[in-house]
């Protein structure tokens, strides 16, 4: 069975973290690994238009009830309906969570993955216990991948 990686972060982002979401979404594809992520726009987008460039297979978990609101590089739209009650489908397929920037949906995000006892590890996100930074998209994916096949 493949890995589920979920990238998480937010819509609304400083540019150089949209280019580290895309590269990170191609090394986790790369890597063999489902992306799996909120199916909308700005880290979630970047992180999925990475997997795709990369030939990976990308899954959105949408707030929205209506799978034409996920981004156009999402394959397999989940239309939940529930809002940000979404966060914890997220925190729950995810084998692991890469969390890069974000606000406060990012951090219930990895709120609900340190409770479900999933790895997360980030880059310029909330500084909490439990979360792994990383410097770069290479060190992001690998700490990610040595927490799930260890």
């Amino acid at each position: 069975m493949k890995k589920v990686i979920a990238v998480i972060g937010g819509r609304r982002v400083k540019k150089g973290l949209l280019a580290v979401a895309e590269e990170v979404g191609g090394l986790i594809a790369g890597r063999g690994a489902v992306l799996l992520c909120g199916g909308l726009g700005g880290v979630m987008e970047a992180s999925a238009k990475g997997a795709k460039d990369a030939g990976g297979i990308t899954l959105g978990i949408l707030p929205q009830d209506d799978k034409e609101s996920a981004n156009p590089y999402i394959d397999v739209p989940v239309a939940t309906g529930l809002g940000i009650g979404r966060n914890v489908i997220i925190a729950r397929t995810a084998d692991a969570v890469v969390a890069i920037g974000g606000q406060y949906g990012t951090l219930s995000e990895i709120a609900f993955a340190l409770q479900l006892k999933k790895p997360v590890v980030g880059i310029e996100t909330w500084d909490i216990e439990g979360v792994v930074k990383a410097g770069t998209p290479e060190d992001a994916v690998s700490k990610i991948f040595d927490s799930i096949d260890s």
